[in-house]
C-alpha cells in the first residue's frame, strides 16, 4: 500500500521532535548524498559567497557542486587528524565576508567531530546562514537546529539512528527558505529541487504525500526513529558515547593510537585508528566492524564502526579482539580496559 497521509505526518513529527525544531523537515527520496547536492544546488548562485570548512571529503564535494553553481567558495581546510577551530573559521569570516558558512558536522571517514554547537554560534555572530551536513552526527550528538540556529541540516538514518540509506532528510529555517526562493538558479521541476518539496506556508497540512517518496523505506524509517524515541536520544546519544570511549581505551591497551590527535574532538560515531606502518593492520575488506580507511586515507587508518545497533559493549569487543588478531596480540587486557571503560 501507498505511504498514507496519517504515516507521512508521523515521519515528520519524529524528525521535528529528532531535530528539536518547530518546522517539519523536507523527506528526499533517495540516500542523504542526494540531500546534500540538493541543498548546494539550491543556494549555489554567481555573487554568493561561501565558507566551506573541509576536514574529509564530503566537505570537498561540497564546495565543489557550491562553486558549479556559480558561488565563490572560501576553502578552510585542516589536515584530516584534525577538525577545525573556530579561530580558523574566524578569520575566514573577517577577511572575505561570506553569505554562508558550511561543514561538515561529525566525519565518519576520519572519526573526528567539529565544534558544531561553536561553529554555528560563530555564524549567528556574523549573521550567516548556516549550512551542517549532519548526516552521521545525527543521533550520535546533539543537534538542536532551532536553538542553534541551524538554516539547513541533512541528515540520514543510516549511521546512528539504525535505519534505512534509502530515504534522508534536509532540515530548513525560515530564514533558509528565504534563502532558497531569493536564488533564481534554484532548481525546479528537478529530483535537486528542494523548493518544490516547500511544505505550505501557512502551515497546512498537505493534501496528499509528495511524490517520489519510497514507501518501504519510509516506513523502516518510521520504525527505526520510533525505537529511537523509545529508547530516548540522550540514551542512544550515551550509548555512542560509551561505545567511542571503550573503543579508545582498547586501542591504547593494544599499543595503538587514534587517527584524530584531539581526545576532546573524536566521533562518537567511530573510532580511528593510526596505522603507523604496521603491516598486520593493512587490510583490504572490513573484518565485522573494523574497515579500512576510504580514498586517500586507505593504508593510513583503519576505522572501528561503532554506530546504531553496532553502538554495543558486544561489537566494540568483537572489534578489539579483531585488531588483537591482526597484531598477534592476546586480546584479554585490551579487552578488559573495553569493559571497565563500559562499566557494566
Amino acid at each position: 500500500m501507498p505511504l498514507s497521509l496519517a504515516e507521512f505526518h508521523t515521519l515528520t513529527g519524529l524528525l521535528s521532535k529528532l531535530l528539536y525544531t518547530q518546522h517539519p523537515p523536507v523527506i528526499i527520496p533517495g540516500e542523504a548524498i542526494l540531500g546534500i547536492e540538493a541543498v548546494a544546488a539550491g543556494i549555489a548562485a554567481p555573487g554568493r559567497t561561501f565558507v566551506n570548512v573541509v576536514t574529509g571529503p564530503y566537505g570537498r564535494l561540497f564546495g565543489q557542486w557550491l562553486e558549479r553553481g556559480g558561488s565563490a567558495v572560501v576553502e578552510v581546510k585542516v589536515p584530516f587528524d584534525e577538525v577545525a577551530t573556530t579561530g580558523v573559521i574566524a578569520s575566514a569570516i573577517e577577511q572575505y565576508q561570506p553569505d554562508a558558512l558550511s561543514f561538515v558536522h561529525a566525519e565518519v571517514v576520519t572519526g573526528g567531530s567539529n565544534p558544531a554547537q561553536d561553529i554555528f554560534k560563530l555564524a549567528q555572530k556574523y549573521k550567516l546562514i548556516t549550512v551542517s551536513d549532519s548526516v552521521s552526527a545525527v543521533g550520535g550528538e546533539a543537534l538542536n537546529v532551532d536553538e542553534w540556529g541551524v538554516d539547513f541540516a541533512v541528515i540520514g538514518a543510516q549511521k546512528a539512528l539504525a535505519g534505512p540509506n534509502g530515504v534522508s532528510a534536509v532540515s530548513i529555517s525560515p530564514r533558509g527558505w528565504e534563502f532558497l526562493e531569493s536564488n533564481p538558479a534554484a532548481p525546479r521541476n528537478s529530483i535537486l529541487s528542494l523548493l518544490d518539496l516547500k511544505p505550505s506556508p501557512d502551515g497546512a497540512a498537505p493534501l496528499r504525500v509528495p511524490p517520489n517518496i519510497p514507501t518501504l523505506e519510509a516506513r523502516a524509517l518510521i520504525a527505526a526513529l520510533t525505537q529511537v524515541e523509545e529508547e530516548g536520544l540522550q540514551q542512544v546519544i550515551k550509548r555512542h558515547e560509551r561505545a567511542a570511549a571503550s573503543a579508545v581505551a582498547g586501542i591504547t591497551a593494544l599499543g595503538l593510537d587514534p587517527w584524530q590527535k584531539d581526545f576532546r574532538h573524536y566521533s562518537t560515531l567511530t573510532t580511528t585508528v593510526r596505522i603507523n606502518g604496521k603491516e598486520g593492520l593493512q587490510i583490504n575488506q572490513p573484518i565485522g566492524i573494523v574497515a579500512p580507511g576510504d580514498g586517500e586515507l586507505f593504508g593510513q587508518l583503519l576505522r572501528i564502526n561503532h554506530f546504531g545497533a553496532n553502538a554495543s559493549r558486544n561489537s566494540v569487543e568483537k572489534a578489539i579482539a579483531a585488531l588483537a588478531q591482526l597484531l598477534e596480540q592476546e586480546p584479554g587486557e585490551a579487552l578488559q580496559a573495553v569493559r571497565e571503560v563500559w562499566g557494566e
